[in-house]
């Protein structure tokens, strides 16, 4: 029969009913594996917490790299688009300019124009010169620089 007196202890130096005890080598102070248990678990657990926010962290920075990645392909995008869209700006605006250049180059007289000009010129040249000299109207011509100045006398 057991014993049940309210001062029986069922920890751990509770003795059961027909065994003898043991006597202790010596009664050094020695950790229990009882003890240690709850603190290596707690580290663990720990451990395990750490390692699983650092997981987390390393898939938010494996997305925002990502993410970066992609906003970064978006902008060089944009930027080749821009570049593509102000050469061709410049281009039209070249093209204006050039076009302009064209229309005044057109306008303008040709070479059988501008002979037919010179020669013109030339034969008025001499056809006025020989009736200013035929008309004795050599006064209206300015003086030659080379000729000797006239001497006016008066009577």
């Amino acid at each position: 029969m057991a014993e049940t007196s309210p001062t029986a202890s069922t920890g751990p130096d509770f003795i059961p009913a027909g065994q003898t005890p043991k006597p202790a080598a010596s009664p050094a102070p020695v950790v229990g594996w009882a003890e240690t248990l709850p603190a290596a678990a707690n580290h663990g657990d720990q451990l395990a917490r750490i390692e699983d926010k650092a997981a987390r962290i390393e898939d938010k920075y494996a997305r925002s790299e990502a993410l970066l990645s992609r906003v970064e392909e978006k902008v060089e995008g944009a930027s080749a688009r821009m570049n593509e869209a102000a050469r061709q700006s410049d281009l039209a605006s070249l093209r204006g300019e050039v076009r302009g250049m064209g229309d005044k180059i057109r306008r303008m007289p040709g070479t059988g124009a501008l002979v037919l000009t010179a020669i013109i010129t030339s034969v008025l040249t001499v056809v006025l010169m020989v009736a200013v000299q035929r008309l004795n109207l050599d006064h209206l011509l300015p003086p030659r620089a080379n000729a000797p100045a006239a001497t006016t006398t008066n009577p």
